[in-house]
């Protein structure tokens, strides 16, 4: 157990570093004039939206990782019964995965200035992400028909817990992605949006890498 939260601990700070690096510094188009020319602008941004968003990431992070070490303590007791995680967590950890890919590819289409890339790419995004949510009520169900209820034992207990907390924050990012992509059909151009379409992708490939350990972490347990 050890050793799935010390892996786990690896796995967060090597994303929050590449976040770190993805959101703070300096995009290309974001100045073509030398940085000394740039009031604000250097090696880090101060763009309020990703200084947010880099702050919110670390307060997340910093709630699983506590969810997770009580995960980690309450089942060495006694009354811990593991229950059986349904096959179907696979094909949404696979489609988490397709989401999160979708909106690299709309990051740099956005990039590009490419207008209908990147409204196919925040639509497919948002399916994903949608499969994802559905299918992870779907598990919920298949869980409950079983006899895995909530209350039944706390490892059942920590399962909708962990879930749930991650599927709210999906829902969260579900709600910018539905602002970024109303202003998008409602005639903005890619440049108007394109800070937002890089925070959803860095938001998305955040949750991805959370979604992965705490999967990881129940099938070892």
């Amino acid at each position: 157990m050890t050793f799935a939260l010390v892996f786990l601990a690896i796995i967060m700070a090597t994303v929050i570093g590449w976040l770190l690096r993805q959101t703070l510094n300096t995009q290309p188009w974001e100045a073509n004039d030398p940085v000394e020319n740039q009031p604000g602008r250097g090696v880090i941004s101060s763009d309020p939206a990703k200084i947010g968003l880099i702050s919110f990431i670390a307060v997340v992070t910093s709630l699983f990782a506590l969810f997770l070490s009580a995960y980690l303590m309450r089942m060495k007791l006694g009354d811990w019964r593991p229950l059986p995680e349904p096959n179907l967590l696979w094909l949404n950890t696979a489609i988490l995965v397709l989401a999160s890919f979708a909106f690299q590819l709309t990051r740099g289409a956005a990039t590009r200035g490419q207008l209908l890339t990147v409204k196919i790419g925040l639509v497919a995004g948002g399916a994903c992400t949608s499969l994802f949510l559905l299918g992870q009520l779907v598990a919920w169900q298949q869980l409950n028909a079983s006899g895995y209820f909530m209350a039944g034992n706390p490892a059942n207990s920590f399962f909708y817990l962990l879930t749930a907390l991650h599927g709210l924050h999906l829902l969260g990012g579900m709600w910018v992605w539905g602002r970024t992509t109303m202003r998008l059909f409602a005639g903005a151009d890619t440049r108007s949006v394109r800070l937002s379409v890089e925070l959803c992708a860095v938001y998305w490939h955040y949750l991805l890498f959370v979604w992965v350990g705490l999967f990881a972490l129940l099938l070892s347990t």
